[in-house]
This record gives C-alpha cells, sequence and structure tokens, in this order.
C-alpha cells in the first residue's frame, strides 16, 4: 500500500487539522463536509484530527487504535496480510452449529492469537462456525465489547488487526467460519467523539444504552454510509464470512429503507463480488418476521434472527425459574410449541411486558432462519452471578437441553465452555479509567437486578478485575468428569445432526412434540426422536428404534427403557 491522505467526514467544525506527532497540516473541506489533508502517510504512520484548534481526536473510521479509545489512529495497509484461504467457502447456514465466544475470556491469554490454538477443539467438536462477540475498540483492556466506540478497529488488547486476520485465516484453514458481532444501535460512554465531528446521533429515540444512532435525519446519509461500511470491512478485509447484528430493536430507523436492509443488500452485492457465501443475522426482542422476510415482501432479507423465546422455554422448562421475563413461559405447552415455532408470542398478551408482543413466523420460513441456544452471552452474563445451566439444574437436565436444542429445527448456538458444562461462570465486566463513570456502571448493574428478585449486594462488580479473571474458561475441565462425559455427550449430537438429513433440513412443519402430565416430553423429527423425563417419576418405555444416546448411560434393554427423573433417551429407527 502507497502512502495514503487521510480524510474524514465533519460538518460540524469551521476548521479541521490532521496531527502527525507534534505537527498541524490543514485539512481542505469540499461540498459534502469531507476534509481531505495535503499530508501523505505511510502505513504505521500515528495520527489524529483537531477540530476548531481543539485537543487531537482519533479518525472516526480508525482502523487501528494501538493506544486505546484517547490515543491516535495508524494506518494500515489492509492489502499486506498474506492470507492463505484462497477458495474459502463458509458452510450454509441450514447446516450450522455456531460457537459463541468472547476473546478475552476464551483463553487465559484473552487474544486472537491465543485462540488459534483452541480451533482445533472446535472442529473436532464438529461446529461450523466461530461467532466473536464485538472486537472493536472500547474503553480499557477488559469489556464485553457491546460499548465500543472505534468501530473500524479491531481492540489492541486482543490483537490489532493482524491479530484478527491470523485469527479468521486459521480458522478457515481448520474448516471453520468466523462471524462477527456488531452494534449499530449506540456506542459506549468512553471515548466516544462522533458528536463533535457531525450528526451521527439522534435525539428523537433512545436506547437503554446510549444515545441512538441517527439514521433518518438531517446528515443521515453519511451515518448510513459509516454504518454500511464498517459492516462490509469485517467481510472484506478481514475475510469475515458474516455478522451479528445486535438488538435491532434499538436500531430505529423510520427511512423507506432500513439500515439493516441496506447492510443486507450491501452484503449480497459483496458476496457477488468475492464469490464467497457472506450471511448477516440479527437479534431483535421484539419477534417480528420482517427481519428474515425478503424486501419483495416488506422484510429486511436476513439469513436468520435470534428466537430468544426457544431459549426461555427451554430455561425455564429446565430450571423451574419464573422470574421476570421468565414468568411469560410457564405454561406446560411453552416448550412443546418452541420447538416448533421460535415466536412463542405472536401478538399474543406476555404478562411480564403487560402488553401484546410479536407477530407470527410465516409458515414458509424454515427453521434455519432462527437462531436458537441453551445458553448465550446474554443469557449467562445477564444473570446476578453470571451462572451457567450447568449450575443451576441437574447434569441430566443440561444433557437435555443439549439434545433438545441440538435436534431441533433451527441453527444451533453454543456458548463457549457449554459442551463440557465450564464450571466457570461468565460475568458483566469493564475497565473504564473514569472512577466516575466505572462507580456509576456498578451501581446500574446492582439496581438492574432488583426486578428479578436477585440480592444487588451479591451482583459482582464489574469494574473488579477478579470479575473478568473468574469469567476466563478452564479448559482443563475437559479432561476431568463430570466435563468429559458432557463432552463426549455434545459430540455424539452434533455428529448425529450432522448424519442425519432430518435435523437439517429446517422443516418446522415435521416437528412432532407430545408431552403428559408424568412430564415426559417427546420430539420426533424424521428418524430420531428423543424422550426426556422431566417429571418425578420414572417412566416404562418402548423404544420405538435403535438407542444412539442415553443418560443415564445403558438404560434400555430389549426394546424397552426406564427412564429415571431427569432422563433422556435418543432413538433412530
Amino acid at each position: 500500500m502507497s502512502a495514503t491522505r487521510p480524510s474524514v467526514w465533519a460538518p460540524r467544525p469551521d476548521r479541521v487539522e490532521l496531527v502527525v506527532g507534534d505537527r498541524r497540516h490543514a485539512m481542505e473541506r469540499d461540498e459534502g463536509d469531507w476534509w481531505t489533508a495535503s499530508a501523505e502517510l505511510a502505513p504505521g504512520t500515528d495520527y489524529a484530527f483537531s477540530l476548531d484548534g481543539g485537543e487531537p481526536r482519533p479518525d472516526p473510521r480508525s482502523p487501528w487504535q494501538p493506544h486505546g479509545i484517547h490515543g491516535p489512529s495508524r494506518i494500515v495497509d489492509h492489502g499486506a496480510f498474506d492470507w492463505t484461504d484462497a477458495g474459502w467457502q463458509a458452510p450454509p447456514l441450514a447446516d450450522a452449529v455456531i460457537y459463541e465466544a468472547h476473546v478475552g475470556t476464551f483463553t487465559p491469554a484473552g487474544t486472537f492469537e491465543a485462540a488459534i490454538d483452541r480451533l482445533e477443539a472446535l472442529a473436532e467438536l464438529g461446529v461450523t462456525h466461530l461467532e466473536l462477540l464485538p472486537v472493536v475498540e472500547f474503553s480499557g483492556d477488559r469489556g464485553w465489547g457491546y460499548d465500543g466506540v472505534d468501530l473500524f478497529a479491531p481492540h489492541h488488547a486482543y490483537g490489532g488487526p493482524d491479530g484478527l486476520r491470523r485469527l479468521v485465516d486459521a480458522a478457515h484453514a481448520r474448516g471453520l467460519a468466523v462471524l462477527i458481532d456488531v452494534v449499530y444501535n449506540h456506542l459506549g460512554p468512553a471515548g466516544n467523539y462522533l458528536a463533535e465531528f457531525g450528526p451521527y446521533f439522534s435525539d428523537k429515540y433512545s436506547t437503554p444504552w446510549g444515545e441512538a444512532v441517527n439514521f433518518d435525519e438531517a446528515g443521515s446519509h453519511e451515518v448510513r454510509r459509516f454504518v454500511v461500511d464498517n459492516a462490509l470491512t469485517w467481510m472484506r478485509d478481514y475475510h469475515a464470512d458474516g455478522l451479528r447484528l445486535d438488538a435491532m430493536q434499538a436500531v430505529f430507523d423510520m427511512s423507506a429503507i432500513h439500515i439493516g436492509e441496506e447492510i443486507v443488500s450491501a452484503t449480497r452485492a459483496l458476496a457477488e463480488e468475492l464469490g464467497r457465501r457472506l450471511v448477516v443475522t440479527a437479534e431483535s426482542d421484539l419477534n417480528d418476521p420482517r427481519l428474515v422476510r425478503s424486501p419483495e415482501r416488506g422484510g429486511y432479507g436476513m439469513d436468520a434472527a435470534w428466537a430468544d423465546d426457544v431459549h426461555h422455554a427451554l430455561h425455564a422448562a429446565l430450571t423451574g425459574e419464573v422470574a421476570g421475563y421468565y414468568v411469560d413461559f410457564t405454561d406446560a405447552d411453552a416448550l412443546p410449541r418452541a420447538l416448533c415455532d421460535p415466536y412463542l408470542y405472536d401478538g399474543a398478551y406476555a404478562p411480564f411486558r403487560d402488553r401484546l408482543h410479536g407477530r407470527p413466523a410465516d409458515e414458509d420460513l424454515a427453521g434455519h432462519r432462527f437462531v436458537a441456544c441453551l445458553q448465550n452471552h446474554d443469557q449467562v452474563g445477564n444473570r446476578a452471578l453470571g451462572d451457567r445451566i450447568g449450575q443451576l439444574v441437574s447434569e441430566g437436565r443440561a444433557r437435555i437441553g443439549a439434545a433438545l436444542l441440538l435436534t431441533s429445527p433451527y441453527v444451533p448456538l453454543l456458548f463457549a465452555g457449554e459442551e463440557w458444562s465450564a464450571s466457570t461462570p461468565f460475568r458483566y465486566f469493564t475497565d473504564h479509567a473514569d472512577p466516575e463513570l466505572g462507580r456509576a456502571i456498578s451501581e446500574g448493574r446492582r439496581a438492574e437486578f432488583a426486578h428479578f428478585g436477585w440480592d444487588p449486594a451479591r451482583v459482582p462488580d464489574p469494574q473488579d478485575p477478579a470479575t473478568f479473571e473468574a469469567s476466563r474458561i478452564d479448559w482443563s475441565e475437559r479432561d476431568r468428569e463430570p466435563h468429559a462425559g458432557m463432552l463426549a455427550w455434545y459430540r455424539a449430537l452434533i455428529a448425529l445432526r450432522r448424519e442425519q438429513p432430518e435435523l437439517r433440513d429446517g422443516d418446522r412443519a415435521a416437528v412432532r412434540v407430545t408431552g403428559d402430565s408424568r412430564g415426559l416430553l417427546d420430539v420426533e423429527r424424521g428418524r430420531v426422536r428423543v424422550t426426556a423425563n422431566l417429571g418425578r417419576t420414572p417412566v416404562e418405555l418402548d423404544l420405538p428404534g435403535r438407542p444412539r444416546l442415553a443418560w443415564p448411560e445403558k438404560l434400555a434393554s430389549n426394546g424397552t427403557a426406564r427412564l429415571p427423573p431427569d432422563g433422556v433417551i435418543v432413538t433412530v429407527r
């Protein structure tokens, strides 16, 4: 890459200067409020922008923040990396098993480079897609990443741009696709300088986490361009195979073409240009099928949407919890319905919300248009203690949850460590240098749990480094019982999903679910049948086929089985 002349969109200041070390260079403004420097900078050069003579600010499109959120940006040559993934093609979502991981807690080192050493284990497990929680520059060294402020810059503590490239390249070499979680509903509270440059935010809407991004008011054309370009850079410059868009219910846009649809359209064009399969998935708590409907039918055209109702129904049935939103999933038919329909609340009254909620998922929307899970970063990390399902239920019930998820018609998502029932929690952690901000975050976190009935005094302090350290998963557990047994269980279930076409056809209408007053749940998909005892007494069964998996082991003989409480058996005809 030859030297480049930095430019920046900044309609608000009257004067913009390029700052390189102690020198300032005047920049020239064009009719579109883009400022361009006359000075050319080579890759590796640190630079910043001064607005109206003020303190230097990072580039809103900074490709690297090696000194953190307040430091200068660094020029990056996106064409210099020596990729080895020519001809790579990601598997389709219909065949996918997604593995969600937080880079900082995934390994002791908490870096992109260190994660490479664990890719072989994921390939052996049978997952197809590694989904990374947000990797952009955020405040400090520790954080979930959802309060990022430099949206084009891979986090310095994780290893920066080339670290991410090495991870993606290595993943492709092992047959693993990579998805990246991106946040376009708000930015973090520290190091957020975008409003000084232009109208990046809107006061017409509000989000629970910060100012809403301006997608439909004056100046929004450049804000939309900023976001679409950001989405594309992960797939073009870092070879990611797709994106997961965070909390789309808080992406407010009254434009004729929603920003979600625009991102999908741009992604489709890039996929055609590159000759690669690229996907866009999205989270939303609205139960709105428009996310995955085609634009011709009034939708955004996304490849898949997260189905929180499936998680909630599974969790409530396995744990018996009724606090918070789980109160909406305590009916006996909640879990049987969720195994066929991703949106239990499809226009029905939801007691927790105290209103009508959702819309029916169209019958022609296949199951692989929805991502379901037993655990994820939100559902674990937003518990007071960050406890996983393995700490809440018996081993048998955890195995039941895995069996129901991995034989469901949806795209299954696992949360890192779930496959061996990791004993380590996943807690909410931050690393804000500003003590007032850190204190506000800690106090807000404790207050947030009051409506769930959890004791605020027991909520770990997000700012305490020990909260982060406790969340690092312990890979050595995989070789010890009961973790080794759970790992074998997940491997066998994923292998079964790969071997049996009916488990990947996404045919929701073909799922047959029955239950009875004893707590017996029976799920049939083609030749595969899962029978689980969620009741309190043993149940005698006539087996419909050959036992493939059972817990407890060896409970079947001569075509019959005595299924104890929390027992499960998977048969194949």
